[in-house]
């Protein structure tokens, strides 16, 4: 399945990057824990150090893309949220290849299971926002 590979890399870079948000750990400590535990190896591997590495160093850019579309300030968004907008942002912008479609439901899908109750609706809203903003339709 060639979404299993991906979901997974998503997922453990929402984790990842939620890790970032709370620690402000080093980024390199964080890779390598996940890495290790979460069975990532090869191209699903190569796919969430892209994101590891990009979303942290462009995080300006990315809130940028995100922060006219929010209801609150940006400080307000519960933090797993706020990891799957920028995850869901940076590929919606940075990621021509994967349909908008793919990108939106791949972040519902993380919302649910990682979000608040309601938090799904609030990611799909958002990132519809940002899709129209920065893909043809």
């Amino acid at each position: 399945m060639a979404r299993s590979g991906r979901h997974l890399a998503r997922r453990c870079a929402v984790q990842a990057l939620y890790q970032w948000q709370m620690t402000g750990q080093d980024k390199e400590q964080i890779i390598e824990t996940f890495i290790e535990n979460e069975n990532l190896n090869g191209k699903h591997q190569d796919y969430f150090l892209s994101l590891i590495n990009f979303i942290p160093n462009h995080v300006d850019q990315i809130d940028a893309l995100i922060a006219p579309h929010l209801d609150r300030d940006q400080e307000k968004v519960d933090l797993i949220e706020q990891a799957i907008l920028r995850l869901g942002a940076y590929e919606l912008r940075y990621d021509k290849s994967i349909p908008t479609n793919v990108v939106i439901d791949e972040a519902i899908d993380l919302a649910k299971t990682f979000g608040s109750e309601q938090g799904y609706r609030y990611v799909n809203g958002v990132l519809d926002k940002v899709a129209r903003e920065v893909r043809e339709t």
